[in-house]
């Protein structure tokens, strides 16, 4: 599933991968989101609620771009740069072209939506 990213009228594109947490993200959009700085290399925000992980892998090392989901916090990273590996962060998707419009320091409004074909 392709998504939609928009802060203040820019907009950034990524693709979702097929795994049971990414389908449960996709259920909840569209969303409206408040996105933090966090350890300089991720922004993040709190879900609704935690995100299904069945069939999960145990973790993750995330590449820029990735959109994640840290399990034990229920929340929504995404990376602008690498990462090492990180217990129970476990993926949703990829950025395909925008990075840079969410890599503006925070808080910043962030809302997603699906893209329909």
């Amino acid at each position: 599933m392709k998504i939609r990213l928009v802060v203040d009228g820019q907009t950034a594109t990524a693709t979702l991968y097929d795994n049971a947490t990414a389908r449960d993200f996709a259920k909840l959009l569209p969303l409206a989101l408040t996105m933090q700085d966090y350890d300089v290399i991720e922004r993040v925000s709190s879900l609704p609620r935690k995100l299904a992980t069945e069939g999960a892998p145990d973790g993750m090392a995330p590449e820029a771009g990735e959109l994640t989901h840290y399990a034990p916090w229920g929340n929504l990273a995404i990376f602008l740069e690498p990462r090492s590996y990180a217990r129970e962060l476990l993926p949703l998707g990829k950025v395909d072209k925008g990075l840079s419009i969410l890599a503006r320091p925070g808080p910043y409004r962030l809302r997603i939506e699906a893209l329909r074909d």
